[in-house]
């Protein structure tokens, strides 16, 4: 029984407290600059300041679990077990929420692993990376994909409203006719480049029918 014990004992390895609080301090430090960074520079639509929140606690017990279970091996085993009853049901809006989530939970791994220099080198190089690809992800941010145009209006010509918006724009597509007593309801699907292209549709749809209703929705992601 003794030689068992000693034989797990080999396993552990003593936690330094200096280099404890360096890593700390590293980390909490590094947290605090990402989470400035995200709130600047982030492109997310979502409350930026309110999600970055929890970064710096996110690293620090990312941290903290790393630095005790590398010194034990049962540990270990008994985190995976504990993990696995573990669900996170938090809805990610944005995949660059993500991003940062990770980049956040890799400072907390490279600290508890006692390794601040390395935390520190991949901080610098990484984060001129998220800042030139974001800023070239505000160039291209815009009206790419899909764009619906619902127009509810006194107008019951489908085929001249349709004539009208296809001299403005290279692709249009009638996706919905509803036609009841005195209003019919439209819905076209078009693609829109810039703002300019997207008044102009709006000003022919007005010049046909000065009180129509018109909705607009973008979605970008789904590309035609």
């Amino acid at each position: 029984m003794l030689e068992f014990e000693k034989y797990l004992a080999d396993f552990n390895s003593t936690i330094d407290l200096k280099d404890f609080l360096i890593n700390f301090l590293v980390v909490v430090l590094l947290s605090f600059l990402v989470r400035w960074f995200y709130i600047r520079f982030g492109t997310a639509i979502s409350d930026r300041r309110k999600f970055s929140s929890n970064f710096i606690p996110l690293a620090l017990a990312t941290m903290l679990i790393i630095t005790v279970i590398k010194s034990s091996i049962a540990l270990s085993l008994g985190l995976v077990g504990a993990l696995s009853i573990v669900r996170f049901r938090t809805a990610i809006k944005d995949p660059e929420e993500l991003s940062y989530l990770f980049l956040i939970i890799g400072l907390g791994l490279v600290g508890g692993a006692n390794k601040p220099v390395l935390a520190i080198l991949s901080f610098a190089l990484i984060l001129p990376i998220l800042y030139i690809n974001g800023r070239i992800a505000k160039k291209k941010k815009g009206f790419q994909g899909k764009t619906i145009i619902n127009i509810k209006t006194s107008m019951k010509d489908v085929e001249k409203i349709s004539n009208v918006l296809a001299e403005l724009s290279d692709f249009l597509e009638l996706n919905r006719a509803d036609i009841a007593g005195e209003k019919a309801f439209y819905s076209f699907v078009t693609r829109v480049k810039d703002m300019k292209q997207l008044n102009g549709l709006q000003h022919a749809i007005l010049d046909l029918d000065a009180l129509a209703e018109i909705n607009i929705i973008d979605q970008p992601a789904l590309i035609l």
